[in-house]
Protein backbone atom coordinates (compact mmCIF):
# COMPACT_ATOMS: atom_id res chain seq x y z
CA UNK A 1 0.00 0.00 0.00
CA UNK A 2 1.13 3.77 -0.58
CA UNK A 3 2.95 4.97 2.15
CA UNK A 4 0.79 7.95 1.48
CA UNK A 5 -2.74 7.05 2.41
CA UNK A 6 -4.56 8.94 4.43
CA UNK A 7 -5.90 6.66 6.84
CA UNK A 8 -2.45 5.85 8.18
CA UNK A 9 -3.18 8.25 10.49
CA UNK A 10 -5.10 5.66 12.86
CA UNK A 11 -1.87 4.03 12.83
CA UNK A 12 0.60 6.18 14.08
CA UNK A 13 1.41 5.72 17.80
CA UNK A 14 0.08 5.95 21.12
CA UNK A 15 -1.63 9.07 20.23
CA UNK A 16 -3.70 6.94 17.73
CA UNK A 17 -5.70 4.93 20.40
CA UNK A 18 -8.95 6.82 20.57
CA UNK A 19 -9.08 6.64 16.91
CA UNK A 20 -8.55 3.30 16.93
CA UNK A 21 -11.24 2.38 19.75
CA UNK A 22 -14.08 4.59 18.07
CA UNK A 23 -13.00 2.66 14.55
CA UNK A 24 -13.04 -1.04 16.52
CA UNK A 25 -16.68 0.30 17.55
CA UNK A 26 -17.29 0.04 14.18
CA UNK A 27 -15.68 -3.35 13.00
CA UNK A 28 -12.76 -2.85 12.60
CA UNK A 29 -9.30 -5.66 13.40
CA UNK A 30 -6.73 -4.95 14.30
CA UNK A 31 -5.53 -6.31 10.56
CA UNK A 32 -7.86 -3.43 9.12
CA UNK A 33 -5.87 -0.93 10.37
CA UNK A 34 -3.55 -1.16 7.81
CA UNK A 35 -6.38 -1.13 4.88
CA UNK A 36 -7.86 1.67 3.02
CA UNK A 37 -10.58 2.89 4.33
CA UNK A 38 -13.23 3.95 1.35
CA UNK A 39 -16.52 6.19 2.08
CA UNK A 40 -20.36 4.73 0.54
CA UNK A 41 -21.54 8.10 0.08
CA UNK A 42 -25.24 6.11 -0.27
CA UNK A 43 -28.32 8.43 -1.68
CA UNK A 44 -31.02 5.69 -0.51
CA UNK A 45 -34.20 6.90 0.19
CA UNK A 46 -37.71 6.00 -0.45
CA UNK A 47 -38.39 9.62 -1.25
CA UNK A 48 -38.54 8.63 -5.03
CA UNK A 49 -38.32 5.50 -6.90
CA UNK A 50 -34.97 6.84 -8.14
CA UNK A 51 -33.61 6.19 -4.97
CA UNK A 52 -35.39 3.65 -3.63
CA UNK A 53 -32.99 0.68 -4.84
CA UNK A 54 -29.96 1.91 -3.92
CA UNK A 55 -29.26 0.02 -0.56
CA UNK A 56 -28.59 -2.97 -1.70
CA UNK A 57 -26.56 -1.75 -4.60
CA UNK A 58 -24.47 0.38 -1.68
CA UNK A 59 -24.36 -3.27 0.01
CA UNK A 60 -22.48 -5.17 -2.69
CA UNK A 61 -20.09 -1.84 -3.09
CA UNK A 62 -19.52 -2.60 0.79
CA UNK A 63 -18.77 -6.22 -0.40
CA UNK A 64 -16.76 -5.57 -3.17
CA UNK A 65 -14.75 -3.20 -0.71
CA UNK A 66 -14.10 -5.70 1.73
CA UNK A 67 -13.21 -8.34 -0.95
CA UNK A 68 -10.79 -6.31 -2.80
CA UNK A 69 -8.96 -5.13 0.34
CA UNK A 70 -10.48 -2.24 1.86
CA UNK A 71 -12.22 -1.04 4.61
CA UNK A 72 -16.03 0.24 3.71
CA UNK A 73 -17.34 3.05 5.61
CA UNK A 74 -21.07 3.84 4.66
CA UNK A 75 -23.19 7.39 4.97
CA UNK A 76 -26.03 8.67 4.00
CA UNK A 77 -26.61 11.47 1.48
CA UNK A 78 -29.66 13.31 0.91
CA UNK A 79 -32.24 13.42 -2.64
CA UNK A 80 -34.91 15.47 -3.76
CA UNK A 81 -37.16 13.93 -6.01
CA UNK A 82 -38.00 16.09 -9.22
CA UNK A 83 -40.78 14.65 -10.50
CA UNK A 84 -42.65 14.71 -7.36
CA UNK A 85 -41.84 18.52 -6.14
CA UNK A 86 -42.21 19.64 -9.83
CA UNK A 87 -44.81 22.40 -10.43
CA UNK A 88 -44.52 23.19 -6.65
CA UNK A 89 -42.46 25.50 -4.22
CA UNK A 90 -40.40 22.01 -3.15
CA UNK A 91 -39.14 22.23 -7.18
CA UNK A 92 -37.29 25.71 -5.61
CA UNK A 93 -34.88 22.89 -3.49
CA UNK A 94 -34.16 20.45 -6.41
CA UNK A 95 -30.83 22.91 -7.48
CA UNK A 96 -30.27 23.82 -3.85
CA UNK A 97 -29.92 19.81 -3.30
CA UNK A 98 -27.02 19.73 -5.64
CA UNK A 99 -25.19 21.72 -3.31
CA UNK A 100 -25.91 19.96 -0.37
CA UNK A 101 -25.02 16.88 -1.25
CA UNK A 102 -21.83 18.06 -2.40
CA UNK A 103 -20.82 19.66 0.95
CA UNK A 104 -22.58 16.56 2.60
CA UNK A 105 -19.69 14.32 0.90
CA UNK A 106 -16.57 16.57 0.90
CA UNK A 107 -17.33 17.27 5.00
CA UNK A 108 -17.45 13.36 5.81
CA UNK A 109 -14.85 12.15 3.33
CA UNK A 110 -12.80 14.99 4.78
CA UNK A 111 -13.79 14.83 8.17
CA UNK A 112 -13.31 11.17 8.03
CA UNK A 113 -9.99 11.70 6.66
CA UNK A 114 -11.21 8.92 4.07
CA UNK A 115 -8.74 6.75 1.19
CA UNK A 116 -11.51 6.62 -1.82
CA UNK A 117 -15.14 7.68 -1.74
CA UNK A 118 -18.21 5.77 -4.05
CA UNK A 119 -20.71 7.70 -4.55
CA UNK A 120 -24.14 6.01 -5.23
CA UNK A 121 -27.22 8.13 -6.39
CA UNK A 122 -30.18 7.89 -8.73
CA UNK A 123 -32.25 11.39 -9.10
CA UNK A 124 -30.68 14.31 -11.26
CA UNK A 125 -29.12 16.15 -8.54
CA UNK A 126 -27.29 12.98 -7.16
CA UNK A 127 -24.48 12.66 -10.05
CA UNK A 128 -23.21 16.54 -10.48
CA UNK A 129 -23.80 16.74 -6.71
CA UNK A 130 -21.49 14.13 -5.82
CA UNK A 131 -19.08 14.72 -8.46
CA UNK A 132 -18.40 18.38 -7.52
CA UNK A 133 -17.57 16.78 -3.82
CA UNK A 134 -15.18 14.19 -5.42
CA UNK A 135 -13.56 16.97 -7.22
CA UNK A 136 -13.49 19.24 -4.39
CA UNK A 137 -11.62 16.10 -2.57
CA UNK A 138 -9.33 14.72 -5.05
CA UNK A 139 -9.06 11.18 -3.31
CA UNK A 140 -9.91 8.40 -6.08
CA UNK A 141 -13.33 8.32 -6.53
CA UNK A 142 -15.80 6.55 -8.60
CA UNK A 143 -19.23 7.03 -9.35
CA UNK A 144 -22.04 4.47 -9.21
CA UNK A 145 -25.40 5.43 -10.82
CA UNK A 146 -28.84 3.52 -9.40
CA UNK A 147 -29.84 2.91 -13.02
CA UNK A 148 -32.95 3.50 -14.93
CA UNK A 149 -36.29 2.72 -14.36
CA UNK A 150 -38.19 0.54 -16.94
CA UNK A 151 -41.16 2.04 -19.31
CA UNK A 152 -44.68 1.58 -18.07
CA UNK A 153 -47.13 0.62 -20.75
CA UNK A 154 -50.63 1.79 -21.91
CA UNK A 155 -52.55 1.25 -25.18
CA UNK A 156 -49.40 -0.65 -26.56
CA UNK A 157 -47.14 2.40 -26.30
CA UNK A 158 -43.71 3.09 -23.83
CA UNK A 159 -44.68 5.72 -20.77
CA UNK A 160 -42.45 7.42 -18.99
CA UNK A 161 -43.48 10.19 -16.19
CA UNK A 162 -42.88 12.68 -19.00
CA UNK A 163 -46.36 10.55 -20.00
CA UNK A 164 -47.96 11.46 -17.25
CA UNK A 165 -47.31 15.62 -17.49
CA UNK A 166 -48.05 15.85 -21.23
CA UNK A 167 -51.37 14.14 -20.27
CA UNK A 168 -52.51 16.54 -18.00
CA UNK A 169 -51.93 18.91 -21.04
CA UNK A 170 -53.92 16.68 -23.44
CA UNK A 171 -56.64 16.11 -20.88
CA UNK A 172 -57.27 20.31 -20.64
CA UNK A 173 -57.03 20.29 -24.57
CA UNK A 174 -60.09 17.89 -24.23
CA UNK A 175 -57.76 15.09 -26.46
CA UNK A 176 -58.35 12.60 -23.79
CA UNK A 177 -60.75 11.89 -20.70
CA UNK A 178 -60.58 11.41 -16.72
CA UNK A 179 -60.01 7.63 -17.09
CA UNK A 180 -57.08 8.13 -19.52
CA UNK A 181 -55.32 10.07 -17.71
CA UNK A 182 -55.95 7.74 -14.49
CA UNK A 183 -54.43 5.18 -17.39
CA UNK A 184 -51.34 7.28 -17.84
CA UNK A 185 -50.94 7.89 -13.83
CA UNK A 186 -51.27 4.72 -12.77
CA UNK A 187 -49.06 2.89 -15.59
CA UNK A 188 -46.38 5.48 -16.60
CA UNK A 189 -43.73 4.39 -13.15
CA UNK A 190 -43.91 0.45 -13.14
CA UNK A 191 -40.99 0.20 -10.71
CA UNK A 192 -37.48 1.44 -9.11
CA UNK A 193 -35.32 3.38 -11.01
CA UNK A 194 -34.30 7.46 -12.39
CA UNK A 195 -36.78 8.44 -15.21
CA UNK A 196 -36.57 6.58 -18.21
CA UNK A 197 -35.95 8.90 -21.38
CA UNK A 198 -32.86 10.47 -22.06
CA UNK A 199 -33.76 13.01 -19.65
CA UNK A 200 -31.47 14.65 -17.03
CA UNK A 201 -30.95 11.45 -14.34
CA UNK A 202 -29.57 9.14 -17.80
CA UNK A 203 -27.94 11.81 -19.52
CA UNK A 204 -25.82 13.25 -16.44
CA UNK A 205 -25.19 9.05 -16.00
CA UNK A 206 -23.81 8.95 -19.67
CA UNK A 207 -21.67 12.00 -18.94
CA UNK A 208 -20.01 10.88 -16.32
CA UNK A 209 -19.44 7.25 -18.13
CA UNK A 210 -18.10 9.51 -21.12
CA UNK A 211 -15.74 11.21 -18.38
CA UNK A 212 -14.18 8.09 -17.00
CA UNK A 213 -15.71 8.35 -13.73
CA UNK A 214 -17.90 5.26 -13.63
CA UNK A 215 -17.92 1.65 -15.90
CA UNK A 216 -18.51 1.05 -19.07
CA UNK A 217 -22.20 0.53 -19.63
CA UNK A 218 -23.31 1.33 -16.17
CA UNK A 219 -25.13 4.37 -17.04
CA UNK A 220 -27.67 2.61 -19.40
CA UNK A 221 -28.67 -0.42 -16.89
CA UNK A 222 -32.09 -0.49 -15.86
CA UNK A 223 -32.37 -0.23 -11.40
CA UNK A 224 -34.28 -4.01 -11.28
CA UNK A 225 -31.60 -5.63 -12.95
CA UNK A 226 -29.37 -8.08 -11.43
CA UNK A 227 -26.27 -6.73 -13.80
CA UNK A 228 -27.06 -3.05 -12.13
CA UNK A 229 -25.81 -4.95 -8.47
CA UNK A 230 -23.05 -6.57 -10.13
CA UNK A 231 -21.70 -3.22 -11.08
CA UNK A 232 -21.72 -1.73 -7.98
CA UNK A 233 -19.41 -5.08 -6.90
CA UNK A 234 -17.20 -4.38 -9.61
CA UNK A 235 -17.21 -0.45 -9.20
CA UNK A 236 -15.88 -0.95 -5.47
CA UNK A 237 -13.14 -3.52 -6.83
CA UNK A 238 -11.86 -0.76 -9.21
CA UNK A 239 -11.99 2.21 -6.48
CA UNK A 240 -10.02 -0.32 -4.14
CA UNK A 241 -7.14 -0.74 -7.27
CA UNK A 242 -7.43 3.11 -7.55
CA UNK A 243 -6.95 4.01 -4.69
CA UNK A 244 -3.45 1.28 -4.73
CA UNK A 245 -2.59 3.28 -7.79
CA UNK A 246 -3.41 6.27 -6.61
CA UNK A 247 -5.56 7.57 -10.00
CA UNK A 248 -6.95 10.72 -8.64
CA UNK A 249 -10.26 12.92 -9.78
CA UNK A 250 -7.52 15.67 -11.33
CA UNK A 251 -6.10 12.97 -13.45
CA UNK A 252 -9.20 11.73 -14.96
CA UNK A 253 -12.00 15.11 -14.82
CA UNK A 254 -9.61 17.04 -16.97
CA UNK A 255 -10.52 19.45 -20.26
CA UNK A 256 -10.57 16.67 -22.44
CA UNK A 257 -12.90 14.53 -20.26
CA UNK A 258 -15.13 17.41 -20.43
CA UNK A 259 -15.46 17.40 -24.11
CA UNK A 260 -15.78 14.07 -24.32
CA UNK A 261 -19.14 14.57 -21.97
CA UNK A 262 -20.51 16.76 -24.26
CA UNK A 263 -19.80 15.34 -27.40
CA UNK A 264 -21.69 12.40 -25.82
CA UNK A 265 -24.60 14.22 -24.83
CA UNK A 266 -24.85 15.70 -27.88
CA UNK A 267 -25.06 12.49 -29.78
CA UNK A 268 -27.51 10.56 -27.32
CA UNK A 269 -29.58 14.38 -27.54
CA UNK A 270 -29.10 14.66 -23.19
CA UNK A 271 -30.72 17.42 -21.06
CA UNK A 272 -29.98 21.11 -20.89
CA UNK A 273 -29.18 20.30 -17.56
CA UNK A 274 -25.81 18.77 -18.35
CA UNK A 275 -24.82 22.25 -19.14
CA UNK A 276 -25.35 23.35 -15.77
CA UNK A 277 -23.84 20.75 -13.91
CA UNK A 278 -20.57 20.47 -15.92
CA UNK A 279 -19.79 24.11 -15.80
CA UNK A 280 -20.54 23.42 -11.88
CA UNK A 281 -18.25 20.11 -12.01
CA UNK A 282 -15.56 22.36 -13.79
CA UNK A 283 -15.85 24.81 -11.55
CA UNK A 284 -15.20 22.36 -9.16
CA UNK A 285 -11.96 21.01 -10.35
CA UNK A 286 -10.70 23.61 -12.30
CA UNK A 287 -11.08 23.25 -15.72
CA UNK A 288 -11.98 26.04 -17.75
CA UNK A 289 -15.05 25.60 -19.11
CA UNK A 290 -17.56 27.97 -20.85
CA UNK A 291 -21.17 27.72 -22.89
CA UNK A 292 -18.90 29.15 -25.89
CA UNK A 293 -17.59 25.15 -25.24
CA UNK A 294 -20.81 23.83 -25.92
CA UNK A 295 -21.91 25.59 -29.28
CA UNK A 296 -18.73 24.88 -30.63
CA UNK A 297 -19.25 20.95 -29.73
CA UNK A 298 -22.44 20.77 -30.88
CA UNK A 299 -21.86 22.53 -34.41
CA UNK A 300 -19.46 19.45 -35.15
CA UNK A 301 -21.29 16.41 -32.90
CA UNK A 302 -24.31 14.93 -34.98
CA UNK A 303 -27.69 13.63 -33.01
CA UNK A 304 -27.37 9.75 -33.43
CA UNK A 305 -29.83 8.60 -30.89
CA UNK A 306 -33.87 8.27 -31.47
CA UNK A 307 -34.38 8.77 -27.73
CA UNK A 308 -37.98 10.32 -25.81
CA UNK A 309 -38.36 13.25 -24.67
CA UNK A 310 -38.02 14.06 -28.42
CA UNK A 311 -37.74 10.58 -30.27
CA UNK A 312 -39.58 7.13 -29.54
CA UNK A 313 -36.93 4.90 -27.70
CA UNK A 314 -36.19 5.02 -23.74
CA UNK A 315 -32.72 4.12 -22.08
CA UNK A 316 -33.42 0.67 -21.82
CA UNK A 317 -33.44 0.34 -24.93
CA UNK A 318 -30.48 2.28 -25.73
CA UNK A 319 -28.40 -0.08 -23.86
CA UNK A 320 -29.79 -2.84 -25.62
CA UNK A 321 -28.25 -1.54 -28.81
CA UNK A 322 -24.98 -0.97 -27.13
CA UNK A 323 -25.38 1.88 -24.31
CA UNK A 324 -22.93 4.65 -24.36
CA UNK A 325 -19.82 2.44 -25.42
CA UNK A 326 -20.94 1.99 -29.05
CA UNK A 327 -22.28 5.61 -29.16
CA UNK A 328 -18.89 6.43 -28.00
CA UNK A 329 -16.84 4.01 -30.49
CA UNK A 330 -18.79 5.87 -33.36
CA UNK A 331 -17.81 9.19 -31.67
CA UNK A 332 -14.00 8.25 -31.25
CA UNK A 333 -13.66 6.65 -35.18
CA UNK A 334 -14.84 10.24 -36.73
CA UNK A 335 -12.06 11.80 -34.16
CA UNK A 336 -15.00 13.57 -31.91
CA UNK A 337 -13.92 12.10 -28.87
CA UNK A 338 -10.34 11.99 -27.19
CA UNK A 339 -9.04 7.82 -27.23
CA UNK A 340 -6.09 8.89 -24.66
CA UNK A 341 -8.37 10.34 -22.00
CA UNK A 342 -7.81 8.37 -18.34
CA UNK A 343 -10.46 6.46 -16.73
CA UNK A 344 -10.60 5.41 -12.86
CA UNK A 345 -9.69 1.94 -14.76
CA UNK A 346 -6.33 3.07 -15.18
CA UNK A 347 -7.22 2.30 -18.84
CA UNK A 348 -7.93 4.90 -21.56
CA UNK A 349 -11.23 5.68 -23.16
CA UNK A 350 -9.66 4.05 -26.51
CA UNK A 351 -8.26 0.85 -24.56
CA UNK A 352 -11.68 0.31 -22.97
CA UNK A 353 -13.49 0.68 -26.60
CA UNK A 354 -11.01 -1.15 -28.65
CA UNK A 355 -13.34 -4.47 -29.08
CA UNK A 356 -16.36 -2.33 -29.77
CA UNK A 357 -17.71 -1.99 -33.68
CA UNK A 358 -17.58 0.89 -35.22
CA UNK A 359 -21.38 1.29 -35.86
CA UNK A 360 -24.31 0.26 -34.35
CA UNK A 361 -26.51 -3.15 -34.44
CA UNK A 362 -28.83 -3.78 -37.27
CA UNK A 363 -32.07 -4.35 -36.65
CA UNK A 364 -32.13 -1.22 -33.95
CA UNK A 365 -33.65 2.15 -34.72
CA UNK A 366 -32.71 3.42 -31.42
CA UNK A 367 -28.68 4.45 -32.36
CA UNK A 368 -28.38 5.37 -36.10
CA UNK A 369 -25.70 4.50 -38.34
CA UNK A 370 -23.18 7.34 -38.98
CA UNK A 371 -24.54 8.21 -42.30
CA UNK A 372 -27.90 8.36 -40.77
CA UNK A 373 -27.99 10.63 -38.02
CA UNK A 374 -31.40 12.16 -36.85
CA UNK A 375 -30.09 15.82 -36.93
CA UNK A 376 -26.54 16.69 -38.26
CA UNK A 377 -25.74 19.23 -35.46
CA UNK A 378 -26.30 18.49 -31.73
CA UNK A 379 -29.24 20.09 -30.42
CA UNK A 380 -28.39 21.81 -27.26
CA UNK A 381 -27.88 25.18 -29.17
CA UNK A 382 -26.38 28.61 -27.15
CA UNK A 383 -28.40 31.58 -27.98
CA UNK A 384 -27.83 35.24 -27.55
CA UNK A 385 -28.68 38.80 -27.76
CA UNK A 386 -29.79 41.40 -25.88
CA UNK A 387 -32.22 39.27 -23.94
CA UNK A 388 -29.09 36.81 -22.88
CA UNK A 389 -26.10 38.92 -22.65
CA UNK A 390 -24.51 36.19 -20.83
CA UNK A 391 -26.31 33.15 -22.68
CA UNK A 392 -29.29 30.93 -22.96
CA UNK A 393 -29.95 27.42 -23.82
CA UNK A 394 -32.11 25.61 -25.93
CA UNK A 395 -33.19 22.33 -26.97
CA UNK A 396 -33.93 22.40 -30.32
CA UNK A 397 -34.78 18.97 -31.30
CA UNK A 398 -37.72 17.82 -32.39
CA UNK A 399 -38.36 21.16 -32.89
CA UNK A 400 -40.33 21.84 -36.41
CA UNK A 401 -39.89 25.92 -36.60
CA UNK A 402 -36.81 26.91 -35.23
CA UNK A 403 -37.49 30.12 -34.69
CA UNK A 404 -40.71 32.34 -33.88
CA UNK A 405 -41.14 36.23 -33.24
CA UNK A 406 -44.65 36.88 -31.38
CA UNK A 407 -46.20 39.04 -28.93
CA UNK A 408 -44.43 38.40 -25.09
CA UNK A 409 -47.01 36.75 -22.04
CA UNK A 410 -44.82 37.66 -19.28
CA UNK A 411 -45.53 35.84 -16.04
CA UNK A 412 -43.96 36.27 -12.18
CA UNK A 413 -43.83 33.05 -11.97
CA UNK A 414 -44.56 29.27 -12.74
CA UNK A 415 -47.97 28.60 -11.52
CA UNK A 416 -49.10 31.72 -12.97
CA UNK A 417 -47.84 30.32 -16.59
CA UNK A 418 -49.27 26.94 -16.03
CA UNK A 419 -52.58 28.39 -15.24
CA UNK A 420 -53.11 30.60 -18.40
CA UNK A 421 -52.04 27.26 -20.53
CA UNK A 422 -54.74 25.22 -18.55
CA UNK A 423 -57.07 28.29 -19.06
CA UNK A 424 -56.11 28.51 -23.09
CA UNK A 425 -54.96 32.02 -22.92
CA UNK A 426 -51.97 30.55 -24.28
CA UNK A 427 -52.38 31.28 -28.56
CA UNK A 428 -50.67 29.94 -31.14
CA UNK A 429 -47.71 32.31 -31.96
CA UNK A 430 -47.15 33.46 -28.66
CA UNK A 431 -43.75 33.86 -26.33
CA UNK A 432 -44.64 32.67 -23.45
CA UNK A 433 -41.92 35.03 -20.57
CA UNK A 434 -41.28 33.36 -16.94
CA UNK A 435 -39.22 35.05 -15.18
CA UNK A 436 -38.28 35.30 -11.26
CA UNK A 437 -37.06 31.97 -11.05
CA UNK A 438 -33.78 31.98 -11.87
CA UNK A 439 -30.68 30.69 -9.50
CA UNK A 440 -31.46 33.81 -7.13
CA UNK A 441 -35.01 34.85 -7.82
CA UNK A 442 -36.56 31.74 -7.61
CA UNK A 443 -34.74 31.01 -5.66
CA UNK A 444 -33.54 27.67 -6.96
CA UNK A 445 -33.95 27.91 -10.71
CA UNK A 446 -37.22 25.36 -11.00
CA UNK A 447 -37.48 23.29 -13.79
CA UNK A 448 -40.53 24.03 -16.18
CA UNK A 449 -41.68 20.98 -16.91
CA UNK A 450 -45.48 21.27 -15.94
CA UNK A 451 -45.82 24.46 -18.35
CA UNK A 452 -44.06 22.98 -20.83
CA UNK A 453 -45.55 19.45 -21.08
CA UNK A 454 -49.09 21.32 -21.24
CA UNK A 455 -48.12 23.29 -24.33
CA UNK A 456 -47.35 20.20 -25.59
CA UNK A 457 -50.50 18.39 -24.11
CA UNK A 458 -52.86 21.45 -25.69
CA UNK A 459 -50.55 20.44 -29.34
CA UNK A 460 -48.87 23.85 -29.13
CA UNK A 461 -45.62 22.44 -28.97
CA UNK A 462 -44.68 23.97 -32.60
CA UNK A 463 -46.39 27.15 -32.26
CA UNK A 464 -45.50 28.62 -29.09
CA UNK A 465 -42.12 29.67 -27.72
CA UNK A 466 -41.12 29.94 -24.04
CA UNK A 467 -38.38 31.45 -22.32
CA UNK A 468 -37.39 31.54 -18.64
CA UNK A 469 -34.44 32.68 -16.35
CA UNK A 470 -35.30 28.87 -14.44
CA UNK A 471 -34.49 25.42 -16.30
CA UNK A 472 -36.49 22.82 -17.83
CA UNK A 473 -36.73 19.24 -16.85
CA UNK A 474 -35.12 16.83 -19.31
CA UNK A 475 -38.36 15.64 -20.00
CA UNK A 476 -38.60 18.99 -21.77
CA UNK A 477 -38.91 19.48 -25.25
CA UNK A 478 -40.42 22.30 -27.96
CA UNK A 479 -38.84 25.76 -29.13
CA UNK A 480 -38.09 26.96 -25.26
CA UNK A 481 -35.18 28.22 -24.18
CA UNK A 482 -33.99 28.41 -20.60
CA UNK A 483 -30.90 29.54 -18.46
CA UNK A 484 -31.87 33.18 -19.71
CA UNK A 485 -28.57 35.14 -18.08
CA UNK A 486 -28.59 37.16 -16.78
CA UNK A 487 -31.59 36.60 -14.64
CA UNK A 488 -34.73 39.22 -14.07
CA UNK A 489 -34.02 39.55 -10.30
CA UNK A 490 -30.57 40.97 -10.80
CA UNK A 491 -31.71 43.45 -13.65
CA UNK A 492 -31.24 41.21 -16.64
CA UNK A 493 -33.56 42.35 -20.03
CA UNK A 494 -35.69 39.35 -18.86
CA UNK A 495 -37.12 41.55 -16.21
CA UNK A 496 -37.51 44.41 -18.50
CA UNK A 497 -39.74 43.06 -20.71
CA UNK A 498 -43.59 44.19 -20.96
CA UNK A 499 -46.76 42.59 -22.23
CA UNK A 500 -47.30 42.42 -25.68
CA UNK A 501 -43.29 43.31 -26.82
CA UNK A 502 -42.32 41.26 -29.77
CA UNK A 503 -39.67 38.73 -29.02
CA UNK A 504 -37.75 36.92 -31.86
CA UNK A 505 -36.50 33.44 -30.60
CA UNK A 506 -34.30 32.20 -33.64
CA UNK A 507 -32.56 28.43 -32.90
CA UNK A 508 -30.60 28.80 -36.35
CA UNK A 509 -29.34 32.26 -35.66
CA UNK A 510 -28.65 31.26 -32.16
CA UNK A 511 -30.39 34.47 -31.46
CA UNK A 512 -32.74 35.79 -28.26
CA UNK A 513 -34.13 39.24 -29.04
CA UNK A 514 -36.18 41.50 -27.48
CA UNK A 515 -37.52 43.66 -30.09
CA UNK A 516 -37.75 46.73 -28.31
CA UNK A 517 -34.83 49.93 -28.90
CA UNK A 518 -32.07 50.18 -26.52
CA UNK A 519 -33.52 54.01 -25.74
CA UNK A 520 -36.73 52.10 -24.32
CA UNK A 521 -34.61 49.75 -22.84
CA UNK A 522 -32.38 52.29 -20.99
CA UNK A 523 -35.49 53.88 -20.00
CA UNK A 524 -36.79 50.90 -18.61
CA UNK A 525 -33.73 49.88 -16.86
CA UNK A 526 -33.75 52.62 -14.51
CA UNK A 527 -37.40 52.41 -13.40
CA UNK A 528 -36.76 48.83 -12.85
CA UNK A 529 -36.30 48.09 -8.88
CA UNK A 530 -34.94 44.46 -7.25
CA UNK A 531 -37.37 42.63 -6.15
CA UNK A 532 -37.86 41.91 -1.95
CA UNK A 533 -36.27 38.40 -1.39
CA UNK A 534 -39.03 35.56 -1.15
CA UNK A 535 -36.87 34.24 1.87
CA UNK A 536 -34.95 36.05 4.82
CA UNK A 537 -34.33 32.69 6.66
CA UNK A 538 -33.21 29.38 5.81
CA UNK A 539 -31.21 27.50 3.19
CA UNK A 540 -33.15 28.93 -0.17
CA UNK A 541 -32.30 32.96 1.60
CA UNK A 542 -28.41 31.49 2.06
CA UNK A 543 -29.03 30.13 -1.20
CA UNK A 544 -30.07 32.90 -3.12
CA UNK A 545 -27.24 35.51 -1.54
CA UNK A 546 -24.24 32.64 -2.73
CA UNK A 547 -25.55 31.44 -5.42
CA UNK A 548 -23.53 32.50 -9.46
CA UNK A 549 -24.76 33.01 -12.69
CA UNK A 550 -26.56 30.41 -14.41
CA UNK A 551 -23.74 31.06 -17.47
CA UNK A 552 -21.04 29.74 -14.72
CA UNK A 553 -23.35 27.03 -13.25
CA UNK A 554 -25.24 28.08 -10.61
CA UNK A 555 -22.39 27.56 -7.88
CA UNK A 556 -22.23 28.74 -4.34
CA UNK A 557 -18.30 28.99 -4.27
CA UNK A 558 -17.39 31.05 -7.22
CA UNK A 559 -15.75 33.83 -5.12
CA UNK A 560 -15.10 31.64 -2.10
Amino acid sequence: MPDNLRSRVVTQGVQRSPNRAMLRAVGFGDEDFNKPIVGIANGYSTITPCNMGLDLLAKRAETGVRDAGGMPQMFGTITISDGISMGTEGMKYSLVSREVIADAIETVCNGQSMDGVLAIGGCDKNMPGATIAIARLNIPAIFVYGGTIKPGHYNNCDLTIVSAFEAVGQRSAGTIDDDELLAVERNACPGAGSCGGMYTANTMSSALEAMGMSLMYSSTMAAEDAEKADSAEQSAAVLVEAIRQQILPRQIMTRKAFENAISVIMAVGGSTNAVLHLLAIANAIGVELTLDDFETIRQRVPVLCDLKPSGRYVTTQLHQAGGIPQVMKMLLVHDLLHGDALTITGQTIAELLADIPEEPPQGQEVIRPWNQPMYAQGHLAILKGNLASEGAVAKISGVKKPQITGPAKVFESEEDCLAAILDGKIKAGDVVVVRYEGPKGGPGMREMLAPTSAIIGAGLGDSVGLITDGRFSGGTYGLVVGHVAPEAAVGGAIALVEEGDTITIDAQQRLLQLNVSEEELERRRANWQPPTPRYRKGILAKYAKLVSSSSLGAVTDLDC
